[in-house]
């Protein structure tokens, strides 16, 4: 790391002295983590939400907390926790939700530390609006146009399914899983991650959010350990994906992040491979499966240009993740796994 990127203690000392109010720590903020180049994209994408969720956290308020509450002054002791703690999100460019031990998911918090990925996939959008239109297709208004009715673009079902038995690839934290009970009535949720380490803490938001008669927790490699019988209207995943080159250049701040957790071989679909070879075997008749490959997706086609991947579209912004029926899935199996690694 080079010297112009740490942030001098004469600046810190400077902002405690003469800055007052929580609007002024959220200004000075967002000016460090630009004049230092922080790296962003670990569950804020730009450096407002990165200044408001390190000053407003650091002093044990909500986002959402009412505007007029940000030009109320700060302590000294206050103040000195807000910039001890920018200190160390540009010296150490240690992610900010290992930081605060939380990030968002679905805007529900969970725990995160080191052994596990920091949720950031939009996959949260869809859990949101239940899948729609596949899962809940006799809820929709015909008479609305398809940019509302279908806004990601998932394929339509040829019946109305209400979803039962789902299961999360590669949870991590939890977050996956535990949004999916939480958004869906009377579900059950196989939660599968290969590391111990990251179902200890998934373990820990299982029993924050109280859905441990929902998410059943189960250290397998991916499928491994799932008998065949078992069958999911819903397999979702976000895997790991990054490719050989992107792993090597990666910021700083990524490399906080279990390397499982991220790398995927070469073009990024080692574990992505796997997954397609067998999904066919547990998902039910009008089964769906939703997986995140990031910007491993141009691989992905031209490895599988066959096949007519659903590629899904998110209106507060993302992209790399598709969908495949149950259908599709069969019709390829083959074909997958003359792919698989």
């Amino acid at each position: 790391m080079t010297e112009q990127l740490i942030i001098s203690q004469t600046i810190l000392d400077e902002a405690c002295n003469e800055l007052h109010t929580i609007r002024d720590f959220i200004r000075f903020t967002v000016s460090m983590l630009r004049a230092h180049e922080v790296s962003l994209g670990q569950g804020t994408d730009d450096a407002f939400a990165e200044a408001s969720a390190l000053v407003l956290q650091s002093l044990s308020l909500s986002w959402t907390a009412d505007e007029q509450i940000l030009d109320s002054r700060l302590l000294s002791s206050e103040r000195r926790v807000v910039v001890d703690l920018l200190a160390q999100r540009i010296n150490e460019r240690k992610p900010l939700a290992y930081l605060l031990n939380v990030a968002y998911f679905c805007d529900l918090p969970f725990y995160v530390d080191e052994r596990v990925l920091i949720p950031r996939s939009p996959i949260a959008e869809l859990i949101k609006q239940q899948f729609a239109p596949y899962f809940n297709a006799a809820d929709i208004d015909p008479d609305l146009p398809e940019e509302q009715t279908n806004p990601h673009g998932l394929p339509w079902p040829r019946y109305p399914a209400t979803p039962q038995h789902m299961l999360d690839l590669c949870t991590g934290s939890g977050c996956i899983a535990i949004a999916l009970a939480l958004h869906f009535e009377d579900v059950t949720v196989d939660a599968v991650d290969i590391s111990r380490d990251a179902l200890e803490v998934a373990a820990v938001n299982v029993a924050h959010h109280g859905v441990d008669s929902q998410v059943n927790l189960i250290e397998s490699d991916l499928l491994a350990k799932i008998p065949p019988q078992q069958q999911y209207d819903l397999i979702v995943s976000n895997p790991p994906y990054v490719d050989a080159h992107d792993m090597a250049e990666l910021p700083p701040e990524f490399e906080f992040e279990p390397e499982l957790a991220l790398a995927a071989g070469r073009d990024g679909l080692d574990i992505v491979r796997q997954i397609l070879a067998q999904a066919a075997d547990y998902l039910t008749d009008n089964g769906l499966l939703v997986v995140e490959v990031g910007n491993s997706a141009w691989a992905l086609t031209q490895t599988f240009p066959e096949v007519e991947f659903y590629w899904l579209n998110f209106a507060r912004g993302g992209s790399g993740v598709f969908a495949l029926t149950a259908a599709q899935c069969r019709t390829y199996q083959q074909l997958f796994k003359a792919q698989q690694v």
